[in-house]
Order: C-alpha cells, then structure tokens, then sequence
C-alpha cells in the first residue's frame, strides 16, 4: 500500500506541475483533473496484477517519456543519470574513455580517439570496431546507446574489445575527465585552412580562435569551414562563431512560442577571411543557422548538399531531482527571415560525395553456412563484399561456384581464419567488418575539392 501511495503521489505532482494553458490554448481543468483520476485507477490495476517486476522510477519515467512522446522528436525528458551526461557532453567536457564513435551498418566504429585520452593513451586507434563494453557484445546499439555504456564515473574501470582487422583486441581502460575536441584544423593545397567543426558546443567558440590564430601565424586567409554531419548545439556558440567570419547585421531570428522574438547579431566590422562552407544532409540545428548566415549575406560559398532542415529551438529545464527535461519554444529563420525548418539550406553549390553505401547489402542471417553449389543471400552477400575488397569474383549472383569459393579460401587465409571455403559465421563476421572498414576507407571527398577550388579561383 505504501508503494501504492508513492505512485500515486508521484502522478499527482507530475501532472500539477504542469501549467493548464500549456500547449497555447485553455485546458478543461475538470476534464484534466478527471483524466489525473483515471490515471490513478489504471496504476492501481497495474501495479496489483502485473506478472513482473517494474520499480517505481521505471514507472514514474514511463509517465514522463509518455507525455513527451506526443509532442515532437526534439522534445525530450531526461533521467538525472541521463541529464547529466547531456549538459557534460553539451558543455564539451564529459567523463569517460575519450573515443569520438559512429554507428555504420550495425557497428560502433572509433572516428578517432580523442588526443591525450584515456582510449588514445591505452592505444585504441581510428577504424577499430569496438564490439565488447565489459563483456557485452554491443553490435546492433546505436551510438548513443554505447555512449552511455562506455562512459561512467571518474576512476572506474571499463574492458573495450575491439575488432582491428585480423586481430580482436581488449583494453582495459579507467575513465576520466576528457576534454571534447569539436574543432580539427589543417594546411590544405594553396595555403588554403581548413576547419573541420564537429559541434557546437560551449567550448568550440574558444578552440576556433584557437585555431584562426595558428592560420594567422601563417598568413592563411582562405579557410574550408566543415561542418558536414554537425548535428548542431547550441544557438550562442553558432552565433559566437559567425562574428568571427561574416560582417555586422542580423544572423538568426528567434520567434518563441510566447510571442516574444529575439533577433541575434554579428558585429564583425569587417571580414578578415574568404570562406567556403561544407554542410550535408547531417548538417542541422545550430549547423544551418551558421550555413545560413553564410549563404544569405553572401559573405561565403556553400558547398555540398542540402542540409536537414531542423530549425526550431530547444530549451532545457532543471527539474528538483537532478532530472530535466527538453522541448521545442521556438521556431528560427536565418538572414532576412528566411525559413529554414522542414527546408532546409541548399548549398550554393551542390556536390555529391561517392562512397559505399553498406545498406544495398544483403544482411548476413548468421544461422547459415553455405557450402560449394549453395544458392542464397548470404552467397550473395559474401560476393557482393568480395568484389567490393578487390578479390577476383564474377558478378555477384547468390551461386557459390568454383571462382567464389577460391576467393573465400583466400579471404580465410588473408585473415587468419580456418581456410576451408565454408562461408561459416566467422567468415561472414569477418567479411562485415572488413566492408564496415573499407567503406570509411575509400571515399572520394568531391566535396572539399570543390570547396578547394573555388577558394582559390
């Protein structure tokens, strides 16, 4: 009766927090009230008859993630365990192993080990598949998913197993506190900078000035700005930045669901750099307000494809214990109103990269073990991957004939697996991971060259 009551209390003062002109109308607040009630009954029916076990954080969460659940995809409620990871990694600073991660085809992939990190120092390196966090295969997690397992507390220790080629390697890492690298810099061809911006975070403003400086040094004026798969950030950081390349005047309105409008400003006196901006449909948020300014004040070329089209704004409340919640207030448009949600920036110029597009492949069913003569999508598969790494296979058509199955054998013995030609589950597993590797290998980046030239014509 006591865990009854907890529930229930807990109901009570979710559903009151909430003001009853929410959503910009007038509630009935008999009717919401009368709502709360029938709540209450159906915990009590629950909680009395469930087979399971389910504690009352799971339910009151339940409750929580219900509710936003009917607003949009942006809107969110955190856990305190949840919530803190986010303002760690918003902040740019975050406790864990110090590893940058992408899913690819049902695989965690390292980007890069952040420099001077746990991961970095233990000798995890770029394209390493990592498969294990303490012992438990993470295949198939998305990369927020294995964020959460691999980060944790100061000092703790966590076991990394990873797949690098032929080898499936272990690292036993402690965490620590990482600094968050949002800003790669390089010399390209004709003293040409180059600036590759991950996200923005409360830090990045600082690490490209940072870098600007270094270019300074060198006398470096024309600069590739990338922030292609920039997921965004935060709208100040985005706005920081834009006052460091593109001249005074409004660069983003903000129109809130209040009514209120505030309308964010360069107020750079003059451009010191020639820049051209690389953004794809990865580019959103922040990302497209920083594009934007960009395109729209002609201060710049856009180059690439067509961003995501996110351009609504999300304000992140604290609640009392230590959990908090995210949602939607606002809607922007970039430089001189345009709108950019559901649309869009299209690039000035567009320019589609070629790479390997690892979804056209059939999925290995991992139950099978084709023989010579067998007829299957896994035969199929194995071909098509085959072909792809360079080895001698007819065109792929599901047949396992004499001209594959000596492919395999070699295959098997290029990577230290039993040569016997069976495309058995190792094989298969061996094979994913090799196309996984290669597809991030060999990209063509039309893009940047684009960008490149037309700095410099």
């Amino acid at each position: 009766m006591k865990r009854k009551f907890c529930l229930i209390l807990a109901v009570t003062m979710i559903m009151s927090s909430f003001t009853l002109t929410a959503f910009g109308t007038e509630l009935d607040k008999d009717k919401f009230e009368s709502d709360i009630d029938f709540m209450k009954d159906i915990i009590y029916l629950v909680i009395d008859n469930y087979q399971y076990e389910v504690s009352q954080d799971e339910v009151i969460n339940g409750l929580y993630d219900g509710f936003f659940s009917v607003l949009d995809e942006y809107s969110v409620y955190y856990t305190p365990e949840e919530y803190r990871e986010m303002l760690e990694t918003s902040a740019g600073e975050f406790v864990g192993i110090g590893v940058e991660i992408t899913e690819s085809g049902g695989q965690i992939v390292v980007v890069t080990p952040i420099p001077g990190s746990p991961a970095f120092e233990a000798g995890i390196k770029p394209r390493d598949i990592i498969k294990y966090v303490d012992g438990a295969d993470i295949t198939g997690a998305t990369a927020s998913q294995a964020t959460l397992l691999i980060r944790g507390k100061e000092g703790t220790p966590v076991k990394i197993g990873v797949i690098r080629g032929k080898e499936t390697l272990t690292f036993d890492v402690v965490r620590k506190p990482v600094v968050l690298s949002t800003v790669e810099s390089k010399i390209l061809e004709n003293n040409t900078g180059y600036l590759g911006v991950t996200n923005f975070y409360d830090n990045t403003v600082e690490l490209v000035k940072k870098e600007l400086a270094e270019f300074d040094k060198q006398n470096i004026k024309k600069i590739v700005i990338d922030v292609r798969n920039n997921g965004g950030g935060t709208l100040q950081s985005a706005v920081d930045i834009l006052n460091l390349f593109v001249t005074e005047g409004p660069v983003v309105y903000v129109d809130y669901a209040t009514g209120k409008e505030d309308v964010f400003e360069s107020k750079l006196k003059e451009q010191k750099y020639k820049i051209a901006v690389l953004i794809n449909e990865g580019s959103a948020s922040a990302t497209e307000i920083f594009a934007g300014a960009v395109k729209y004040k002609n201060e710049g070329v856009v180059i690439g494809t067509k961003s995501f089209g996110k351009g609504i704004v999300q304000t992140i409340y604290s609640l009392g214990d230590g959990s908090g919640m995210k949602f939607t207030t606002a809607e922007y448009f970039s430089v001189n109103r345009t709108p950019v949600h559901k649309i869009g920036i299209t690039p000035d110029i567009v320019v589609e990269n070629e790479g390997i597009d690892i979804s056209k492949y059939p999925e290995f069913s991992k139950t099978n073990k084709p023989v010579l003569g067998s007829v299957s999508l896994d035969v199929l598969s194995a071909e098509m991957i085959l072909h792809s790494l360079g080895y001698d296979v007819d065109e792929p058509d599901g047949v396992y004939d004499q001209k594959t199955f000596e492919q395999v054998i070699k295959f098997q013995n290029d990577n230290l697996l039993y040569p016997y030609g069976t495309i058995d589950i190792a094989t298969q597993n061996t094979l994913y991971n090799a196309l996984v590797i290669h597809s991030l290998e060999n990209v063509e980046d039309l893009q940047l060259k684009a960008a490149v030239e037309a700095l410099n014509k």
